[in-house]
């Protein structure tokens, strides 16, 4: 990566937040959350990730310029709205799923094997 990615990132990751900062304050509040639920869970590919929320803030400034609340918008569930977004995406939560079940299914193997 170059030194003037690293720029252009950081200059857009600033104009980002402070489209989000014009926000309603509920609206940044579940713009807040949403980043951290995707921070969390979110996708393994970084770049996913931020492009996910580049789009929230333009769907976020749509929403609030129809006047609507920010529920109205994403759902109640926030949670699930954030799983809809990431459909297709490969997340830390599925890793640690594939991780749980290689090691349950090596387990067994070995019980199975240590039972004869």
């Amino acid at each position: 990566m170059k030194i003037n990615d690293i720029i252009e990132g950081k200059k857009a990751w600033r104009a980002h937040m402070s489209r989000v900062k014009a926000l309603p304050q509920d609206y940044q509040i579940v713009y807040k959350e949403i980043r951290k639920y995707l921070y969390k869970i979110g996708p393994v590919e970084p770049t996913d990730g931020t492009g996910l929320l580049f789009g929230i803030i333009d769907l976020f400034e749509e929403g609030a310029a129809l006047g609507k609340g920010v529920l109205e918008v994403t759902g109640r569930d926030v949670a699930a709205f954030c799983d809809d977004l990431l459909k297709g995406s490969k997340t830390y939560a599925d890793i640690y799923q594939e991780s749980v079940n290689q090691e349950v299914n090596k387990a067994m193997k070995n019980a199975a094997g240590k039972s004869k």
